[in-house]
């Protein structure tokens, strides 16, 4: 019966619209995905009921059965997914049914590319899997109360999935939520116990709560009186059970349970510990990456059961930040059953499952990586910039987090990251005893850097790193297997070895022999440029900009005066090429004018061929227009 409290119409926001009509209308190929979804919904419900109970037992209401049921009538044309789970009030009803994806509703309208089945693996990453009920209904209500709340304080919502949604309160003697979908005429398949059954079975079976049903009518005995309850799945939790008597299937259901997630992932790990420590766990790498990956204030982390009992959702202290993309459970028979975020921060065990967990998540990357390098290739293009942040964040696993990144290099010469440091090291030529590398903003201006111009002519591979995240890793990363790592854009290129007796001597003559052009050039680039010098780099181009051995990076400079934030003041050194026909024409220019604006240009040419800006683009069109007319008379 309706209490008196006001009922009122609402509107969705416009983005919700949008999304909502797609969602009707385009996503679905699998219509029976929405009982998977609404099942998962509950199943979470009474998780987060247990867990507000072990603080306040009244919140059970005498009645500590939780399950899940299932209702259908064939008349009406209707089925109910009910639970005596957490439920909700008023107002938590109108912000999660209300607000369609309310975490990133506009950023996933900007990931659409247009393909519904692309379009459709999006759903799970933005958290709007209740409207998959309108996939299947055209009028959807929901009658739900909140544990502890009195009978009157239930809330009826109703929507037909147009631009608004009804709510007000009712009488709701019992706690819990449940979700009546009155069926589309081409969706009246649902209404059918055996089809509902069958859909439960494949996809719910893992839930930890019993999934109730009717008992189908045999015969006519059985007509006459009320058919009995039956559990419909195994009701026991999926990550407690022998890994020999789970499924691949079963496996790859129960991650999208826990990861709302509709794509497969790409590998598993389950496990038990027993000895020390004793716990559980079930971890997996998804196929691709959640809308929010690189927010680092994003909620994250495994889920989190003590001796069977839901704990919370977003258990972040089992895993460092660079691996957060990591979904499962992990369930542990040696954390108090009160247990708190606080109390998770102090507790040593917590730092000790911690640290095997995370080995246990670097080991299957590593067998991922070694025995199935097709997934490790599609793991690395989604998640591939957070694995970076590893050394910087886990110095006891640097060496082997820096195992499993992957470059681009000289050595294809192309954009695709698939070279390993392991393979780079097992190219390393005669003497060669450092791994070299080029930051730029992208990847072509990498490849064609003109600091790689005399390493290319001695054959010496060169990554090329061009992520935002490359030159504050490199920062991190000062050595592998022995190897240390030099920037050839950044102080004297060092070749060591790789540089005969001769070059070296030859090096030393030309920077003798061409003192006088170095101290002009430095006289009229005095503003600009910490130092002038010969280049060892160079063999094609005329100049290039050195970063100093101690300095930011240009490719780090970028990035932080976009983001606006303040970078110290540095110059860089300008080598120039002698054997250039350029700096030739340079050296023999007696007009003191020509001279400067010709070396003015070759800074700026030099600037530009890093991906940089100009300051003054103007000056530099008018002093280049200049030396381009008195070059035609």
């Amino acid at each position: 019966m309706t209490v008196e409290a006001q009922k009122e119409t609402r509107g969705f926001q416009t983005e919700a619209k949008q999304l909502l009509h797609l969602m009707i209308h385009s996503l679905y190929s699998n219509r029976e995905i929405f009982l998977r979804e609404l099942v998962s919904n509950a199943s979470d419900a009474a998780d987060k009921l247990r867990f507000q109970a072990l603080s306040d037992s009244g919140l059970y209401e005498d009645d500590s059965e939780l399950a899940i049921r299932i209702d259908f009538d064939k008349e009406a044309k209707t089925v109910t997914i009910s639970d005596n789970g957490i439920g909700m009030n008023r107002d938590e009803v109108v912000e999660h049914l209300g607000t369609i994806a309310k975490s990133g509703t506009a950023q996933f309208l900007d990931n659409l590319s247009g393909d519904d089945k692309k379009d459709s693996q999006l759903i799970g990453q933005f958290g709007v899997g209740f409207y998959s009920a309108f996939i299947v209904a055209d009028r959807v209500e929901v009658f739900s109360r909140r544990a502890g709340d009195a009978a009157s304080e239930g809330v009826h919502w109703e929507c037909t999935g147009e631009a608004e949604f009804t709510v007000e309160s009712v009488e709701k003697a019992d706690r819990g939520t449940s979700i009546v979908l009155h069926l589309k005429s081409d969706a009246e398949e649902f209404a059918d116990g055996w089809r509902l059954r069958s859909v439960i079975k494949k996809y719910s079976d893992h839930i930890s709560l019993p999934v109730i049903m009717k008992k189908e009518a045999a015969g006519e005995e059985e007509e006459k009186s009320e058919p009995e309850d039956e559990t419909i799945n195994s009701a026991t939790a999926l990550w407690t059970r022998s890994r020999s008597d789970v499924s691949e299937d079963e496996y790859k259901e129960f991650y999208k349970h826990v990861s709302h997630d509709f794509e497969d992932p790409l590998k598993w790990s389950h496990n038990r510990v027993e000895g020390k420590l004793d716990y559980t766990s079930l971890l997996y790498i998804p196929a691709k990456a959640p809308f929010d990956l690189y927010n680092r204030d994003a909620s994250r982390g495994l889920k989190l059961y003590v001796q069977r009992t839901f704990i919370m959702d977003d258990a972040e202290q089992f895993l460092p930040m660079y691996l957060r993309f990591i979904k499962g459970v992990v369930d542990s028979n040696d954390l108090s059953l009160n247990v708190s975020r606080e109390i998770l921060q102090k507790d040593p065990n917590i730092d000790a499952m911690r640290a095997a967990l995370t080995k246990r998540v670097l080991d299957m990357l590593s067998k991922m990586a070694k025995n199935s390098p097709e997934d490790y290739a599609k793991f690395w293009e989604a998640f591939g910039e957070v694995l970076k942040e590893g050394p910087a964040e886990d110095f006891a696993n640097r060496e082997k987090v820096a195992s499993l990144l992957r470059f681009s290099s000289t050595h294809t010469d192309k954009s695709d990251q698939n070279q390993s440091l392991d393979e780079y090291i097992e190219r390393m030529k005669d003497g060669q005893d450092k791994i070299y590398y080029v930051a730029a903003e992208n990847f072509n201006t990498a490849k064609n850097s003109p600091h790689l111009e005399a390493l290319r002519k001695k054959d010496i591979e060169v990554l090329l790193l061009s992520d935002r995240v490359d030159e504050w890793l490199m920062g991190h990363l000062v050595d592998y297997k022995e190897k240390q790592f030099q920037d050839v854009g950044k102080g004297q290129l060092d070749l060591g070895e790789l540089d005969t007796d001769e070059d070296k001597k030859a090096q030393e003559e030309s920077a003798k022999q061409h003192e006088d052009l170095v101290k002009r050039v430095q006289d009229v680039l005095e503003a600009r440029v910490d130092n002038v010098r010969v280049t060892n780099r160079l063999t094609e181009s005329p100049a290039c900009l050195v970063v100093g051995e101690q300095d930011m990076g240009a490719q780090m400079r970028r990035i932080l005066e976009q983001a606006g934030q303040a970078v110290p003041e540095s110059k860089p050194v300008f080598e120039v090429n002698p054997e250039h026909p350029l700096v030739v024409k340079l050296d023999q220019e007696a007009d003191e004018d020509r001279f400067a604006d010709l070396a003015n240009i070759l800074f700026d040419q030099a600037h530009l061929a890093e991906g940089g800006s100009l300051d003054d683009p103007a000056a530099y069109v008018a002093k280049l227009n200049k030396l381009l007319l008195e070059l035609s008379n």
